[in-house]
């Protein structure tokens, strides 16, 4: 019963970390996503500022996924560590 018990809490630690990755990549496929489409909304709607509105779509992206990446380093330290 005690090696039951030492393994459920083993499994645990893992398989919420890789639950918390997963949703880590989800959200932030889902963030980007909406950054595009937001873009692409307002470049219809004022085609003079394309130029500024890419440049800005593209920070944000990029910035949605360095959130994205570090959850995901956060969850593989918590796995290995």
């Amino acid at each position: 019963m005690e090696l039951l018990s030492i393994l459920l809490e083993a499994m645990s630690a893992a398989g919420l970390a890789g639950l918390g990755a997963g949703v880590a990549a989800i959200g932030a496929g889902m963030g980007i996503g909406k950054i595009g489409a937001s873009a692409l909304e307002s470049m219809a709607r004022q085609p003079e500022s394309t130029g500024d509105i890419r440049a800005g779509m593209i920070v944000a992206a990029a910035l949605v996924e360095g959130v994205a990446l570090f959850a995901v380093i956060v969850c593989l330290l918590v796995v290995l560590g």
